[in-house]
């Protein structure tokens, strides 16, 4: 195969941070807040901004607040974990890295002694039908190192006792999420809508804010993990008034992406795109034996974080990342260092179809390449 002529516009698949949007342009900024506090009046109509036009944008339920955190999705899963856990069992999902890193930092870190694990492999789910809703449950939506995503929220009843915490950082606007049996969801800026690092996004439903008033955790909560002052949730976190100081260029970059989403037709819009350059790679993996989904089953296959594996050895597999990346057609696409090697494409809405497009012919270039 000679080599393609035609590279992707913008090289750009990691899978965090991700790909800025189509058309994105720093000078297009609102940058007024640059140089001010984030507690003068603009900087909390912005931070609010940010709060409300999420939950406007994404169409949560009335009672649902939206906060930034410090610390990204990480920052946001740990807040919830420290401050809402302990007041009943917890049943823990993990199949992929970040899934595991809640069950020890619940485990080994909070020490909780009443807790189910239900862990499977790279590849697949564990048995949902074996989470017990009476506890707590801790889960990921979508396995950003593993490509797998749970299919849907039938198996979360509505009548649960325990509280859901969900990381969504790779699914929130670009997979449907059932917002009312999801009490807890966390994601960052740096994923989906492609914005930048550092602050993560933190939504409570009503019942975590009532455990939330009622519970009092044993261990001590660090500065930035409060939420509560005398026993009352503090509204203010979630009208944006931060715990720490965000930044506003970081937050101006937000808003930008939440303004583009809104021009696109909102979060339906940017699922069909995302949708979109899944079949790109469907349809290369189907007329191609040597490449494989990590995902086993297509209703578990994730449309954001799509990782595969190849008939290569780890080595080559490397070979053929360091290949395109040095051609400049793929940036940033080898699997998670603790997934099975094999390579990791984004293709989230931010991520334009033709560009996937391009990258496929390249890719089979490459494999060829580092075959032979």
């Amino acid at each position: 195969m000679s080599k393609p002529s035609t590279p992707p516009r913008i090289p750009n698949f990691s899978s965090g941070p991700c790909a800025k949007r189509p058309g994105y342009d720093v000078a297009q900024l609102d940058l007024s807040a640059l140089g001010r506090s984030h507690r003068s009046s603009l900087g909390k109509k912005l931070l609010g901004a940010a709060c409300s036009e999420t939950a406007r944008i994404l169409g949560l339920p009335e009672g649902y607040r939206v906060g930034v955190v410090p610390a990204s999705d990480t920052g946001a899963v740990e807040m919830a974990l420290w401050s809402l856990l302990g007041a009943r069992g917890v049943d823990m999902l993990a199949w992929e890295s970040f899934g595991s890193g809640w069950v020890t930092d619940v485990v080994k870190q909070l020490k909780l002694k009443d807790v189910t694990r239900h862990e499977a492999g790279y590849g697949d789910l564990p048995d949902l039908s074996k989470v017990n809703f009476d506890n707590d449950v801790v889960f990921t939506w979508n396995g950003t190192t593993s490509g797998v995503r749970v299919p849907n929220g039938d198996w979360i009843p509505a009548d649960r006792k325990g509280l859901t915490i969900c990381d969504a950082t790779s699914a929130v606007f670009a997979m449907e999420l059932p917002w009312e049996k999801l009490d807890v969801i966390t994601y960052s800026w740096q994923k989906v809508l492609g914005g930048e690092g550092a602050h993560g996004m933190l939504i409570l439903s009503p019942r975590a804010v009532e455990r939330l008033e009622s519970y009092s955790p044993p261990w001590p909560l660090p500065k930035i993990f409060r939420m509560t002052s005398g026993g009352k949730l503090t509204e203010g976190l979630f009208k944006g008034e931060t715990i720490n100081t965000p930044s506003m260029l970081c937050v101006a970059d937000y808003l930008d992406a939440l303004k583009w989403t809104d021009s696109l037709g909102g979060v339906k819009a940017l699922i069909a795109r995302s949708t979109a350059n899944l079949k790109v790679i469907e349809d290369f993996v189907a007329a191609n034996p040597w490449i494989h989904f990590l995902a086993r089953s297509k209703e578990t296959r994730s449309n954001t974080s799509v990782c595969l594996t190849l008939d290569l050895p780890e080595d080559k597999v490397k070979a053929l990342v360091k290949l395109l990346e040095s051609e400049g057609v793929a940036y940033d696409i080898g699997a998670y260092k603790d997934a099975p090697a094999g390579i990791r494409i984004w293709c989230g809405a931010t991520v334009e179809t033709s560009d996937l497009q391009a990258l496929m012919p390249w890719l089979k270039w490459a494999y060829e390449q580092v075959k032979a």
